[in-house]
């Protein structure tokens, strides 16, 4: 079955395009976008490139309309508790991120680590009312730094596997 799936999504989409719809998906985003693209033998510049396009689209829509979604999820009775829950995790990393303002969200969003990233790093910046300007170039700072990561580790598990 995973076979079939996998065959479908390259064979109608393409291996690009599977890594950038992979880097759109939040908590997926580009930590799980770059290692597929790694899987499936697209070369580390263009998959980085890639993943860096497709996990920095939302952010902007994120920054402007993401108070005003989670205002309209709290007036719906099942979405109500996850806009709660997505404020409370917002609110958990808002300490680390005030304590530096710029620095301190580019460098959560370049953390490599689950709960991290554009997605989560644009919510919290939005919450806190950070300069939109300021809050792209924090965020995109840190993108393209978890991808270095990223694309090194990947490539360099790939490279090892091949090896053998």
């Amino acid at each position: 079955m995973v076979e079939a799936i996998e065959q479908f999504f390259l064979e109608t989409v393409g291996r690009h395009w599977c890594v950038f719809f992979c880097s759109l998906l939040p908590i997926i985003e580009l930590r799980g976008a770059i290692p597929l693209g790694a899987g499936l033998g697209l070369p580390f510049w263009q998959n980085y490139l890639i993943s860096i396009t497709g996990n920095m689209l939302p952010v902007p829509f994120i920054l402007l309309m993401i108070r005003w979604v989670l205002e309209m999820m709290k007036k719906v009775k099942g979405l109500a508790k996850v806009a709660l829950w997505v404020e409370a995790k917002a609110e958990k990393n808002r300490p680390k991120i005030e304590k530096y303002s710029f620095w301190g969200l580019m460098l959560f969003v370049a953390i490599p680590a689950p709960g991290t990233g554009a997605w989560t790093g644009s919510l919290v910046a939005a919450l806190i009312r950070m300069d939109f300007k300021k809050a792209i170039l924090s965020v995109l700072l840190g993108v393209l730094s978890a991808g270095i990561i990223i694309t090194a580790i990947s490539y360099g598990v790939v490279a090892i596997f091949q090896a053998f």
